[in-house]
C-alpha cells in the first residue's frame, strides 16, 4: 500500500506556484479560510501593490521621456514625431487605465512625479545621445497637462 502525502501549502508555494495559486483560490471560494497559506498570500498581495506602483512609475517615465524628445530633439523631430506622439498616446492611455482601475494610485503618481521627470531626462539623454542639459530641469508641465491626451509641449 502506497500512502500519498499531500504537500503543505508552504511546500506547494515553493514547488508549484501556479498550483498553489489555484489551490488558494479554491480554498477561498469554498470558505476554507483556515486552510489558506496566509503568510504567502499576504506576501503575494503586497507584491501586487508594489508591482502596480512600479508599473505606473515606469509608464510615467516613458511618457515624459517621449514628451522631452518631442520638445527638445530638434534634429530628429521631423522624422520621429509621429512615432513619439503615438508612444505618448499609448503611455497616457495605459496610465489612465491604471488610475481608473486603482484610483488610490493618484496620490502616489503625484508623489513620484518630480523623480520620474528627472529619470525621464536621463533616459531621453541616454537614448538620444544628447547632453542631459539639452532637456529642461524644470517640469514641462503639470501632471494634469502631461496626462492630457491633447496636450503636447510647445
Amino acid at each position: 500500500m502506497v500512502i500519498q502525502i499531500q504537500p503543505t501549502n508552504q511546500t506547494l508555494y515553493d514547488e508549484d506556484y501556479y498550483l498553489w495559486l489555484r489551490t488558494t483560490i479554491n480554498q477561498l471560494r469554498a470558505g476554507q479560510f483556515l486552510s489558506v497559506d496566509l503568510d504567502n498570500l499576504i506576501e503575494e498581495l503586497e507584491d501586487m501593490g508594489r508591482s502596480q506602483k512600479r508599473a505606473i512609475g515606469s509608464l510615467l517615465i516613458k511618457l515624459i521621456e517621449h514628451l522631452l524628445k518631442l520638445k527638445c530633439w530638434d534634429q530628429e523631430r521631423e522624422s520621429n514625431q509621429g512615432h513619439w506622439k503615438g508612444e505618448i498616446r499609448t503611455f497616457r492611455r495605459e496610465i489612465k487605465k491604471a488610475l481608473k482601475d486603482s484610483p488610490s494610485l493618484k496620490p502616489y503618481i503625484l508623489e513620484i512625479f518630480d523623480e520620474c521627470y528627472q529619470d525621464a531626462r536621463k533616459e531621453a539623454s541616454d537614448r538620444s545621445q544628447l547632453s542631459i542639459d539639452t532637456f529642461p530641469v524644470a517640469l514641462l508641465g503639470s501632471l494634469e497637462q502631461i496626462l492630457d491626451e491633447n496636450w503636447f509641449p510647445g
